[in-house]
């Protein structure tokens, strides 16, 4: 296959003109529904990463089995301080709801970002049951599946508008 070395030159974000939006999944701890919906973005071909405003010190563990059911191993992540610039560098944000209101990140990335952003108001699963977990999981999953289908089609239209 060939390359268009035109095509393929670097923005100012690094990352190449015909790749795709990168996704930047944010919850409070990233210890659960951020780490999920990464995974799943991962899994549909997505460029995604996640972080926390005030990250675990692990995983959620009834997260990482109900991940593991569905064949999605996180077992080895761990959660991440929100950085400036992974602000910066994301082009989608989506903020999954608020355990703590003080340390919420939607207000701070409303300040900070000129960007899309997709609060998507989802349940937190610490302190949930495992089936509890598996429903916010299987929720995470079919709008993580929404989203790229979104993305799918906004890549064939600048696809079919350069031919």
């Amino acid at each position: 296959m060939k390359v268009d070395m035109k095509k393929k030159m670097k923005n100012k974000k690094g990352k190449t003109q015909n790749d795709s939006k990168e996704i930047l999944f944010v919850c409070v701890e990233n210890a659960g529904r951020s780490q999920m919906a990464e995974a799943f973005a991962g899994k549909y071909g997505l460029i995604a990463r996640s972080a926390g405003t005030l990250p675990s010190s692990k995983l959620n563990p009834l997260v990482v089995l109900a991940m593991k059911e569905q064949g999605l191993d996180i077992s080895s992540k761990v959660p991440k301080l929100l950085t400036r610039e992974m602000i910066e560098r994301a082009d989608i944000i989506v903020t999954m709801g608020c355990s703590i209101d003080t340390a919420c990140p939607k207000p701070i990335l409303a300040r900070l970002m000129k960007r899309k952003l997709v609060d998507w108001e989802l349940e937190d699963p610490k302190g949930k049951t495992l089936e509890e977990v598996r429903r916010i999981r299987d929720e995470i999953e079919r709008r993580v599946t929404m989203l790229a289908q979104v993305q799918q089609q906004e890549e064939e239209k600048s696809v079919g508008g350069r031919v």
